[in-house]
């Protein structure tokens, strides 16, 4: 995958509105179509100390995760983006899709605190790279100058 065209994309996208949910609406959607392999693409946004589902592609998903609980919630009580090559093996995981096998969450900031959260799922074991996390954190980065 080329991450630099994907962010580029991002950027022209996103450049002249700072409303998050269309933003993010387009981002999910540039996601799923441009990474393959994939089976669910977008945003858990942070409300009322919980994970609340935000814009996404894919199948029917949990509407709420609690911080610190499954690899989305981890990923925010962490700060860090976490990359788990099989999500059946990682303690608490929540089976919002049983077809998916591995997963890839980056938490997303605003105003110094976090804002949200990129999760990316996809029905194969090992899907995610090194790679796919730096070209994930820069698309993230750029999220955040546009919410």
């Amino acid at each position: 995958m080329n991450y630099n065209t994907l962010n580029k994309q991002l950027e022209a996208l996103v450049e002249d509105e700072k409303h998050f949910i269309p933003n993010l609406a387009n981002a999910s959607a540039l996601l799923y179509e441009s990474l393959p392999d994939l089976n669910w693409a977008g945003f858990y946004l942070m409300d009322q100390g919980e994970l609340m589902l935000g814009p996404f592609q894919g199948k029917t998903a949990c509407i709420r995760i609690k911080v610190g609980k499954g690899v989305c919630g981890t990923a925010v009580s962490k700060d860090e983006t976490m990359l788990v090559e099989d999500v059946h093996a990682f303690p608490g995981h929540i089976a919002c899709d049983c077809a998916s096998n591995s997963e890839i969450v980056v938490p997303i900031h605003k105003d110094g605190e976090i804002f949200g959260v990129l999760d990316i799922d996809s029905p194969t074991v090992g899907r995610f790279t090194k790679e796919d996390k730096e070209g994930l954190e820069e698309f993230a980065r750029i999220l955040e100058q546009h919410i």
